[in-house]
């Protein structure tokens, strides 16, 4: 599995250490709020909300560098149209590498 990295806060910074960690601070605050009301979706089975949520996740994984999961991100979101959870195991684990990362910066 890919490993989130700050590569593209970096190139947003432009070498600004405070807009650097401002970006770092609203991504270590949305995740776990976005992760809950996921968690809170999944547990109703409520398959708007959870696209929804999955939806706004995607920003992170992508914001975090995960090209890969990005991309498994958009196809478990296009599957919960159909009212599918096909894609939910590798959607998750790529949230719990995303919460173990986060923990490190």
């Amino acid at each position: 599995m890919e490993q989130p990295n700050l590569d593209y806060v970096e190139q947003l910074a432009n070498g600004e250490e405070s807009i650097r960690a401002t970006l770092i601070e609203v991504i270590k605050t949305e995740f776990p709020e976005e992760r809950k009301d996921y968690d809170e979706s999944v547990k109703n089975k409520e398959f708007k909300k959870i696209e929804e949520n999955v939806h706004r996740l995607k920003h992170k994984i992508s914001i975090l560098g995960l090209e890969k999961s990005y991309k498994m991100a958009n196809d478990f979101e296009h599957n919960l149209r159909e009212h599918s959870t096909e894609g939910i195991e590798d959607f998750e684990k790529i949230l719990l590498v995303i919460s173990a990362f986060l923990k490190t910066i």
